[in-house]
């Protein structure tokens, strides 16, 4: 029985040229040497979204530790240790060339086998390129494009498609600059671009073997955020590592489509508001021209998800739905058609009819406030009325058999949960009301909470807002309130823009026939396809409105979908999880990065051997070479699941076991 620990996982990479007997230790941990540079701290924060453990050596600390022989490696048992397996740096040299530190490093690499990434450089010879002078170009590569090679392909990027085009997200902003060099013998290019004025094509990421070493040199400029980086991060990476490390990274998109059955209030263009809410002078409250999907939007949605292979969660009122049935002859084509197609779809409780779950809200003032008891304690919704809303939701999606996950719940607002500032904790009867109704998992809004906490004996599951507004059924609408908050005061808009910190005004308002699929369409996909490629979870949410009339989202997921299959080969297709998996998902990745910050985790490869102790309870994210096998009590299974080339799961041992045995093939 396992005493404490995850298990011993059995991989087996044998050292270079070592024989049993000699065969050293190699810990699976990275050295990351660090001089505030951007293209270091993207790797870094690459191999934390992967969950790979590494130490940091901090070139402007004064009191750092020196890189030496001891620093490096040891003995342990007797064994020869090499305590980091790859060793990423902000170019070739960062110690000074012939320096005791940089000496010591290479002594290491050459001694264990242990790759070295140059996060940036220049082309040279001492990295294996002719300079820029002799064929080459240095310059600003925004929007060119670059490809991976033959040799990249067969190697650890061959999760690519191809091509791709460098960031040019501004034309006022200089985003990349790099050097385009010709290879020279012991050089291996990986992707490569176009030599701009010039002949041929030059490298931009190659592998350098030489002097018994091998150098991952990268020759342009990049940070975490931008696109080109996301892309390679992976091929990095597995480079780094030999395609043998803890650690997991998926590409992940899910959209939630929030008030599903209910209708959605209209926002006002000549008021610039949406009426019913209270800060709308004027507003004739939400049924007043509000927007919901008809019986032939449901069916473009379902016939949308066939073509594309995509499955949105509906997230749904049915409460809301009956009481609009009532006021509209008893009949509902909508709810019959998504009802006929429930099986197409996943399905989420948004609670019966959409309430606010938190406080009381006193809306004599703008903003809104809690009402307060005559104790001036806080006034809540009770738990028995929290219950109810998900109790009656889910007894109508029996009665209508609709597939849901009974531990699945999204409040209205994410309401029930703190809502800062007028509301800082949670409702206290929410925590039961969740028990009362088996719930596990519910939602939270990412641009308040971004990270999973407990709410009772549940989860939250943080979902990423679009930019495609809830009260918006047509481009003309969605444009002009987009023109509204991201235009300033002289011309025409809010003002919102100039007094957020954190956000930037248009230079100009966007035309309302073209400005959304011009500008809205091509920057909310770009944000959703950066949280895709950052090993991101989180779903995305918008509203059953932007489905119906001019069914605005649409547009939003199909560029998403498309450019991430123009990007990436098949082998790497986008993981389309629940609620529940993605959950999961984030609680996991908690647990192992707590472990990891406790330092509870130990790992590390002998020849063909990795063994990896962690506290009890706590799954290890391994990723291993296509064709690893498990050892079962009898016999052998392939490990984990493909993805990207590799095979890569959650483990923990099997029953009567007390170690995780994994064989390459």
């Amino acid at each position: 029985m396992a005493l404490g620990v995850t298990g011993l996982l059995a991989v087996g990479v044998a050292a270079p040229e070592a024989s049993a007997a000699t065969t050293p230790r190699v810990d699976l941990r990275v050295l990351v040497v660090d001089n505030g540079d951007s293209a270091v701290r993207a790797i870094a924060a690459q191999l934390t979204s992967t969950g790979i453990p590494y130490t940091t050596v901090d070139l402007t600390d004064p009191n750092r530790p020196a890189v030496t022989a001891a620093f490096l490696a040891d003995t342990v048992n007797g064994t020869p240790r090499a305590r980091f397996q790859g060793v990423v740096l902000p170019n070739e040299a960062p110690f000074g060339a012939g320096s005791a530190e940089q000496s010591a490093l290479e002594s290491y690499e050459r001694t264990y086998g242990i790759p070295q990434v140059d996060a940036y450089t220049w082309a040279h010879p001492g990295v294996g390129l002719d300079y820029t002078s002799e064929g080459g170009w240095a310059g600003l590569l925004d929007g060119r494009e670059a490809a991976v090679t033959t040799a990249g392909g067969a190697g650890r990027f061959g999760y690519l498609d191809g091509a791709f085009a460098f960031d040019d997200n501004d034309p006022g902003v200089q985003e990349s600059y790099g050097y385009v060099a010709r290879p020279r013998p012991g050089y291996t290019s990986y992707v490569d671009i176009p030599v701009p004025d010039g002949t041929g094509r030059g490298s931009l990421v190659g592998e350098y073997a030489h002097d018994g070493r091998r150098e991952l040199v990268v020759t342009f400029a990049y940070n975490q955020y931008q696109r080109h980086f996301r892309l390679l991060a992976r091929g990095i990476v597995e480079w780094l590592t030999d395609g043998v490390h803890l650690g997991r990274d998926r590409n992940h998109f899910a959209v939630h489509v929030d008030d599903v059955f209910a209708p959605d209030a209209r926002w006002d263009t000549t008021l610039n508001c949406t009426p019913g809410d209270i800060d709308c002078p004027g507003g004739g409250g939400e049924d007043t021209g509000s927007i919901r999907m008809t019986a032939e939007d449901a069916a473009y949605a379902a016939q949308w998800q066939r073509e594309r292979g995509f499955t949105m969660d509906m997230v749904y009122n049915a409460g809301s739905g009956e009481e609009w049935k009532a006021e509209h002859g008893g009949t509902d084509p909508l709810a019959d058609r998504l009802v006929a197609d429930r099986a197409q779809y996943r399905w989420i409780n948004h609670t019966y009819t959409h309430p606010f779950l938190g406080c009381v809200q006193d809306t004599s003032t703008v903003p809104w406030t809690c009402a307060k008891n005559a104790d001036g304690s806080t006034r809540y919704m009770s738990r028995s009325e929290i219950s109810a809303q998900i109790r009656d939701n889910n007894d109508w999606a029996a009665l209508k058999g609709l597939p849901v996950d009974r531990t699945e719940l999204v409040t209205g607002e994410h309401s029930g949960l703190r809502t800062l500032p007028q509301q800082p904790d949670d409702n206290p009867g929410l925590a039961g009301a969740l028990a009362d109704n088996g719930v596990k998992w519910i939602a939270s809004d990412n641009s308040r909470e971004p990270a999973q906490r407990t709410v009772g004996a549940a989860q939250t599951v943080p979902r990423h807002p679009m930019n495609v507004y809830y009260n918006t059924g047509t481009e003309a609408e969605m444009a002009d309130e987009y023109n509204w908050i991201y235009t300033s005061a002289a011309d025409g808009g809010g003002g919102i823009c100039e007094n957020n910190p954190t956000s930037t005004c248009l230079p100009a308002p966007l035309d309302p026939a073209t400005g959304y699929d011009s500008h809205i369409v091509p920057q909310e996909a770009r944000t959703a396809l950066g949280h895709v490629l950052a090993n991101d979870p989180r779903p995305h949410y918008a509203h059953q409105s932007n489905l119906a009339e001019d069914r605005i989202l649409y547009p939003v997921m199909d560029k998403v979908l498309a450019d991430y299959r123009a990007l990436f080969a098949d082998s790497t297709p986008l993981e389309n999880l629940r609620q529940s998996a993605i959950g999961t998902e984030l609680k996991r990745r908690d647990a192992w990065q707590a472990a990891l910050a406790q330092g509870r985790v130990t790992a590390y490869r002998v020849g063909r051997t990795v063994t990896v102790t962690a506290p009890s309870g706590v799954q290890v994210p391994v990723t291993t070479p296509e064709g690893t096998r498990k050892q079962l009590l009898l016999g052998t299974t392939a490990f984990g699941t493909p993805y990207a080339g590799q095979r890569s799961a959650w483990t923990t041992p099997e029953l009567l076991q007390s170690a995780v045995t994994l064989k390459l093939p």
